[in-house]
C-alpha cells in the first residue's frame, strides 16, 4: 500500500510539474509583452452610449439600440493602419471585441444573423482583416468574446426584449432545455472563432452571470487547448483562466502570477463623443510604469468611431506613450517586475539577467536620488534617453554585518529630465542581491 501511495504522489507531482511547465511556456510571450491595445467597437459607437449596459440599465429600448446598426458603416476601417500604429507605439498584442453582451457579432457567423455582415452597411466580416493585419505586423491576436448574449432567446435578461429567435439558428434543438441550447450556441461560436482565426488569446467577459459549472468552463478550456495547445485565456473564464485582469484601478499590492491591467483613456470603453474626461498622457505613462514595475501588462483601450477611424484624442495619447517607450525601451522590453517596496520611491524594473535596475522617477528629485538595500557594487548609473552618466556614492551601512547602506545618486542635468518620467539605468557587478533588513543577501527569483 505504501508503494502505491508513493507512486500516486510521484505521478501527481510529476503531472503538476508538467502542467506548470506547459502553462509557463504558453504564457512566455504574454509576460514579455508589457503593452496591449484593447479595441471596443460596435453598434454603441453610433449614438455614443454605453456598450450593452445601456440596455441592462434600460436607458434605451432594445429596438432603438439595434437601430444603430443602420449607421455602423466601417467605411473608413483600415486595420493595416491600426496594426502599424499599435506596433509603432510598442504594443505586442491587440484584443478586438468580436461580440459584446448585446450579441452583435463583428464577423460573419453561421450561428446568428445578428452580425455586421448581414445587419449593417459594413456588409462584411470585420474580424478577419483585423487578424490578418495584426499578424502581418507581428502582433499577437486577442479576441474578446462575451459569454452572455443578451439577444439570444434562451438567455434571460432583465430588460424588455422582443422575440429574437429569428436571428439564431437552432435546428433540431426544440426539445432541449433552454440553457442547454444556449451553452451549445456559445460554445459553437467560440469554436467558430477559433477555427476561423486561431487567436493567440481569448479575452472572455461576463462570466459572473453564471457559475463555472453552468458555463461548462472546464470543458470549454479543454476544447480550446485541444485545438491550439498554445492558446491563453484571461481570468474571466470562471476558474479556468491563465492570468488575472483587473480593470480601471491599478492594484496597490502586486498581484500574484501573470496579470494585465485594462484601462480606458476616458471614462467609457466604447466611442462616447460627449465623454471628454480624458486622462492626460502623463497619467497613462505613469500607470504604464506602475503596472510593468509590478510585473503586469497594460491593456490600453481605444474606441473607434462607427466608420472605423480612431478618435484624434486617443491616437495622440497612443503616439505620446509610444515616443516615451522608444526613449526608454531598455527599461520596458526584456525586463521583469522590479524591486520590492521600500528600496526606491517609485516603480522599478529589472533586466532579465538581473544585472541592471531601472528606476522610474515619478517626480523630479530634490538634493539627491536614494536607492536602498543593494548589496552589489555598482558599475555605472546613466539616464536613459540622454545617456548622461551620474555620480553616486554609498553612505552608512556596516560591511562587517553585510549591511550595504544607502546609495546616494547625483541629480540629472535639466536637459536630461524627461517631460513625463525620467528613467535611470543602474548597472551592477554580478546578479542583483538585496539587503532586506536581516543581515543576509537575498537573490531575486
Amino acid at each position: 500500500m505504501k508503494k502505491l501511495i508513493l507512486l500516486f504522489l510521484c505521478c501527481t507531482q510529476f503531472g503538476f510539474a508538467q502542467d506548470s511547465q506547459e502553462k509557463s511556456e504558453r504564457m512566455a510571450w504574454f509576460e514579455d509583452a508589457k503593452l496591449g491595445i484593447f479595441v471596443h467597437w460596435g453598434y454603441y459607437a453610433v449614438n455614443g452610449i454605453t456598450e450593452s449596459w445601456s440596455l441592462y440599465h434600460k436607458q434605451i429600448s432594445y429596438a432603438d439600440y439595434m437601430e444603430q446598426g443602420k449607421e455602423f458603416t466601417a467605411s473608413n476601417y483600415n486595420p493595416e493602419a491600426w496594426a502599424k500604429l499599435f506596433k509603432e507605439v510598442g504594443a505586442d498584442y491587440a484584443v478586438l471585441t468580436t461580440k459584446h453582451h448585446d450579441g452583435v457579432a463583428l464577423w460573419d457567423t453561421n450561428l446568428s444573423k445578428l452580425n455586421v455582415a448581414e445587419k449593417t452597411p459594413a456588409g462584411r466580416d470585420l474580424v478577419d482583416p483585423f487578424v490578418k493585419a495584426s499578424r502581418k505586423n507581428n502582433l499577437k491576436v486577442g479576441l474578446y468574446y462575451s459569454l452572455p448574449d443578451w439577444s439570444h432567446p434562451d438567455y434571460e435578461v432583465v430588460f424588455p426584449r422582443p422575440d429574437t429567435g429569428k436571428n439564431y439558428t437552432q435546428k433540431n434543438q426544440k426539445t432541449w432545455p433552454a440553457w442547454e441550447r444556449f451553452v451549445s450556441f456559445y460554445k459553437n461560436q467560440v469554436k467558430e472563432l477559433q477555427e476561423k482565426y486561431n487567436p493567440d488569446l481569448f479575452w472572455f467577459d461576463g462570466d459572473w452571470e453564471h457559475s463555472s459549472e453552468e458555463w461548462r468552463t472546464k470543458s470549454l478550456k479543454d476544447s480550446l487547448l485541444s485545438r491550439n495547445p498554445n492558446i491563453i485565456v484571461n481570468s474571466r473564464l470562471n476558474q479556468h483562466g491563465d492570468y488575472s485582469t483587473p480593470e480601471q484601478g491599478v492594484p496597490v499590492v502586486r498581484p500574484e502570477g501573470p496579470w494585465e491591467f485594462c484601462m480606458t483613456m476616458n471614462d467609457n470603453w466604447g466611442y462616447f463623443p460627449s465623454d471628454t474626461n480624458y486622462k492626460p498622457t502623463s497619467q497613462i505613462i505613469r500607470t504604464f510604469a506602475e503596472v510593468i514595475g509590478s510585473g503586469g501588462n497594460l491593456l490600453l483601450n481605444i474606441s473607434p468611431k462607427p466608420d472605423g477611424t480612431i478618435p484624434g484624442e486617443q491616437e495622440l495619447r497612443l503616439k505620446e506613450l509610444g515616443n516615451w517607450i522608444t526613449k526608454n525601451k531598455q527599461a520596458v522590453h526584456g525586463t521583469v517586475a522590479g524591486l520590492p517596496y521600500g528600496h526606491f520611491y517609485g516603480p522599478t524594473t529589472i533586466s532579465k539577467d538581473h544585472k541592471k535596475i531601472y528606476l522610474f522617477m515619478l517626480q523630479d528629485p530634490k538634493n539627491y536620488i536614494s536607492l536602498k538595500g543593494i548589496q552589489n557594487k555598482v558599475k555605472s548609473i546613466r539616464v536613459l534617453g540622454s545617456g548622461e552618466q551620474l555620480d553616486f556614492v554609498r553612505n552608512g551601512g556596516a560591511a562587517w554585518n553585510n549591511i550595504p547602506g544607502i546609495l546616494r545618486i547625483g541629480l540629472p542635468s535639466k536637459t536630461s529630465i524627461n517631460g513625463y518620467i525620467t528613467v535611470l539605468e543602474v548597472e551592477l557587478e554580478g546578479e542583483l542581491q538585496l539587503y532586506r533588513g536581516h543581515g543576509n543577501a537575498v537573490e531575486l527569483n
